[in-house]
């Protein structure tokens, strides 16, 4: 494994601890359809919006969420990247429980064949 490996694993675990909580899950879900603001995203949650910012600092830290001044307010963003580093990530194991699985359905066509065959004698 080389060296940029590592620094996607990093990047990866920091992105799936933000995912790991539902708040900041549906605030990236609200992301997904455009930018907001901070206030924006507070309205739906019975969390204040200092609550809201914590949780969009951690998603900064992990590079899933983008904040800039437009004035007075903050507007979020969100950033790609990350998630395709998990799209990556999933995609790898995905293939490997396919080839598994039909490693697995091509033994047991295998075992019946030969077990029609040992009954047709």
């Amino acid at each position: 494994m080389g060296i940029h490996n590592y620094v996607v694993v990093d990047s990866l675990s920091a992105t799936l601890s933000a995912l790991s909580d539902p708040t900041r899950r549906l605030i990236l879900a609200r992301l997904s359809v455009g930018p907001a603001t901070v206030g924006e995203l507070a309205e739906p949650f019975q969390i204040s919006q200092q609550a809201v910012s914590k949780h969009l600092a951690y998603l900064q830290r992990a590079r899933l969420v983008d904040k800039r001044r437009a004035g007075r307010r903050h507007v979020c963003t969100l950033r790609p990247a990350p998630f395709k580093e998990v799209s990556d990530w999933v995609e790898h194991y995905r293939n490997f429980w396919e080839q598994t699985l039909d490693r697995l359905g091509e033994y047991l066509r295998t075992m019946e064949s030969k077990e029609e065959k040992r009954r047709g004698r």
